[in-house]
């Protein structure tokens, strides 16, 4: 760890006490020690006050001699930050540091005269008092005390600047290494990684667009699970979809009409997830390729439909014509995680992988056709990446007619007509255990999930769930378990089987935002509101075909359409909710409402981007502080926007060139077992941006964000074009300050996924898809070997571990 000196109140995180030998003149008064006998050994002082030093026969030495310690000043530093205690002794046979006074930390070394620690969270400023003793020849023990004041935590960093280099650039006194990439084996059977378009297997390989992730720790010796190990764990992350030019030789083909089969399967076990154990050793992290807990999950997994959609008729296809089974999960976006430890992985943008024949609707009901329209599944689609056109070399293989949603047998047990009603879940995943089955949990609706984020866990009340439907004009719903939460299931041995006990059954509500700041939830219950039979645009027939069709009920109910809600994140102090809206181009000055407040135009070159593309993160307290609650207050934390556009009506939070910042996607709250997740929790903000790439990749800013109600209320002038308007709407205080630009990723990526130990003293980021825009001849970003100077490679999504020099916790 670094050292550095304090004086005054300066504060720098690392606290280096007195390194020198000196006693204090106190010392020297109380032991009534000679001139001959300080100089003795102390060759310091006399250097200091430009004398020579004198030796007697046991000035240095330990025989018979009394220890005389120094313990340093007092020093100062602030919450999560590393701590060096530097004591001196002379004439000692052993020396040990104990702690006398404060919240209890770990001291490392503490049998050696240089300990460290990390400083513990606080509130307010609180004396930490540790003594430092020693024996000396005589056996006799002597001790010094020292103080160190600490502080509650704030961002201990630099903000970075904005750039468009190829590589990931973090704040001085960061590292960043790359752990995980596409293609990298998860078995020794596996081969290296050629990243020439030749690869094949990747149902043994890590997949493609590295998203979502959560660490899960293992026992440093026994392998089994243990939640509070920073050391070795199951990271588990979704790969949410493909960058198709640099999977094959010359990018993907198509031989008269039809895709090659092997380029197909290739494309879609590059989806899904991965489970794989990391281990922290002596030179960083890395990734444990013989792990028995490694595993891909992919579009072609056997998986069991779990909840009120289990068995029904809509869910029905030639591979489960019961309705109970299915295979595969796909575009894994954001995520989610259960304290009994399981990992929730959430399908976002699924409907637009399927065909559909140019005549279907002729064979369909007008309630099948209207769910096909509400989830962007049109009559005549040919589905992205024209799987469906395979024709498999084994005679009655389903694993690409099941992209075909076509009706085309005799009823749904014949045919695929209802496979896309099988997608666009909450999967759960027990990380844990490689034979579990994942359970798709129908309960919490189905739609284009971003993330499935828990409230804070609290015995007796019911686990509640936050999630984003990523489109324009889509909306935000919460899950509350029917269940009251047992804290003694966080341990359970069964972990499917408590899944079932919580997310089979309960209540998905949809928000409702109003023009005063007020909001309410608004159940998407079969027979409730407009829920109902008699609903003119969808006609409900029961709960499973709401939660089917939760945009139907969404609309029916009265939810208000956000501008593309993606991730959410809960502070895990005051259980506020934040959500990432990405941007909609779609808003006018005459469409915008008090939570989607903005109009306007933001040039980019010779282009105008209208509508809201710099997007917003809106905040809600629920009343009572209780996530079960059905009514909540609401303000926007932050409007992204260029610090250089009008400060009035578009940069609404005052954001500067250390913090300017344009489409929010990633979301996610410091863990609550270190300092990054107490008192002032700190909040990681992603982006996936098109608006702003002329002024920078995209980033991720780190935050201490404030409470709902810091701000005020504010009307908004809107203008795009010659169209005018103004809207009412309630703005969080400016965050200046605690707000800072912390990462800038590679050429043309998005970071999305994080996560941290518990100690949070390592985060995991996930880069996806650098170079997006290039071919296998001209790609367009060579990360992530450029991060190490590298060049001419092709680009692949990766992981990232990033940790602090010094080994304090990160962002602090």
């Amino acid at each position: 760890m670094s050292e550095i000196h304090l004086t005054g109140s300066h504060d720098d995180g690392n606290v280096e006490l007195n390194t020198s030998s000196n006693p204090t003149f106190g010392a020297i008064i109380e032991q009534r020690q000679s001139r001959r006998g300080i100089l003795g050994g102390m060759a310091s002082v006399a250097a200091l006050f430009g004398l020579a030093g004198c030796d007697d026969s046991n000035g240095g030495g330990v025989g018979g001699t009394t220890a005389t310690v120094q313990a340093g000043t007092t020093g100062a530093t602030t919450s999560g930050k590393a701590v060096t205690l530097s004591g001196t002794a002379s004439g000692a046979s052993s020396v040990q540091w104990v702690q006398e006074l404060g919240p209890t930390v770990v001291l490392t070394n503490a049998n050696s005269n240089t300990a460290t620690f990390i400083a513990p969270s606080v509130a307010t400023a609180t004396n930490l008092v540790f003594s430092f003793s020693a024996s000396g020849g005589n056996g006799v023990a002597t001790s010094a005390t020292t103080t160190v004041s600490v502080g509650p935590a704030a961002l201990g960093f630099t903000a970075i600047p904005k750039n468009l280099l190829d590589v990931v650039t973090v704040p001085a006194g960061y590292s960043v290494s790359v752990l995980y990439r596409l293609g990298d084996p998860i078995n020794t059977a596996t081969p290296a990684y050629a990243n020439n378009g030749t690869d094949t297997g990747f149902a043994t390989r890590a997949g493609d667009h590295h998203d979502g992730l959560y660490f899960f720790g293992l026992g440093a010796t026994s392998g089994l699970r243990d939640d509070a190990s920073s050391a070795r764990g199951l990271l588990a992350m979704n790969h949410e979809n493909i960058t198709p030019a640099y999977l094959h030789p010359n990018g993907p083909t198509t031989v008269a009409g039809a895709r090659p089969e092997a380029e197909a399967i290739k494309e879609i076990e590059c989806h899904g997830v991965s489970v794989i154990e990391v281990l922290r050793g002596t030179t960083g992290w890395s990734y444990v390729q013989n792990s028995t807990f490694n595993r891909r999950i992919t579009p072609l997994t056997p998986m069991a439909l779990n909840g009120p959609a289990r068995g029904d008729a809509q869910m029905r296809t030639v591979f489960s014509p019961t309705g109970v089974a299915g295979r595969g999960t796909l575009n894994n976006c954001a995520n989610g995680y259960t304290p009994w430890g399981t990992y929730l992985t959430c399908e976002e943008n699924w409907a637009g992988y399927f065909r559909r024949a140019s005549t279907d609707n002729a064979a369909r009901t007008a309630k099948e056709i209207a769910n096909f329209n509400r989830y962007g599944i049109a009559q005549g689609a040919s589905g992205a990446n024209a799987w469906a056109s395979v024709t498999p070399a084994t005679a009655g293989s389903t694993v690409f007619a099941k992209w075909n949603t076509s009706a085309l047998g005799a009823d749904a047990t014949q045919d695929f007509r209802n496979e896309a009603n099988q997608f666009g879940w909450v999967v759960e995943v027990d990380p844990y255990d490689v034979n579990a089955v994942p359970r798709k949990r129908t309960a919490l609706g189905r739609m284009g999930h971003e993330g499935a984020w828990p409230a804070n866990f609290v015995a007796g009340r019911r686990p509640v769930f936050y999630m984003g439907d990523d489109s324009r004009g889509e909306y935000f719903y919460k899950f509350v378990s029917a269940t009251p939460w047992v804290a003694a299931d966080a341990q359970a041995a069964d972990r499917m089987a408590i899944g079932d006990k919580y997310l089979d059954n309960g209540t998905l509500y949809v928000a409702r935002y109003d023009a005063n700041g007020t909001g309410v939830w608004l159940p998407l219950v079969f027979g409730q509101g407009f829920v109902t039979s008699a609903y003119a645009a969808y006609s409900f027939s029961s709960q499973a075909d709401v939660l089917i069709n939760a945009r139907h009920a969404a609309d029916a109910a009265g939810g208000t359409k956000m501008d593309r809600p993606e991730w959410a994140a809960v502070n895990p102090v005051n259980g506020e909710v934040y959500l990432t809206l990405t941007n909609n181009s779609g808003r006018t000055p005459t469409t915008t409402d008090a939570a989607n407040p903005r109009a306007y135009t933001d040039p980019k070159g010779a282009a105008n981007q209208n509508g809201n593309p710099n997007g917003h993160i809106i905040r809600l307290r629920e009343t009572g502080n209780t996530p079960e609650a059905v009514s909540f207050t609401w303000d926007v934390y932050a409007f992204g926007a260029g610090s250089d556009l009008n400060a009035t009506n578009i940069n609404l939070s005052g954001l500067d060139a250390t913090n300017d910042f344009s489409s929010p996607d990633g979301l996610w709250f410091g863990r609550p077992q270190n300092a990054s997740g107490l008192v002032n929790p700190l909040l990681w903000i992603q982006t996936d941006d098109g608006a702003f790439t002329d002024q920078t990749n995209n980033q991720m800013l780190l935050a201490q964000p404030g409470i709902v109600g810091d701000g005020g209320a504010r009307t908004i002038s809107n203008t795009v074009g010659a169209a005018t308007g103004t809207q009412a709407t309630f703005v969080g205080k400016a965050p200046g300050l605690t707000l800072r630009r912390f990462l800038v990723g590679p050429r043309e990526c998005e970071i999305t996924g994080i996560d941290s130990t518990p100690d949070g003293r390592t985060i995991f980021v996930n880069i996806q898809h650098p170079g997006e825009t290039g071919s296998a001849t001209t790609p367009t970003s060579a990360w992530p070997a450029s991060q190490t100077g590298g060049t001419g490679s092709r680009p692949r999504s990766a992981t990232i571990v990033i940790t602090k020099d010094d080994g304090g916790v990160v962002g602090l």
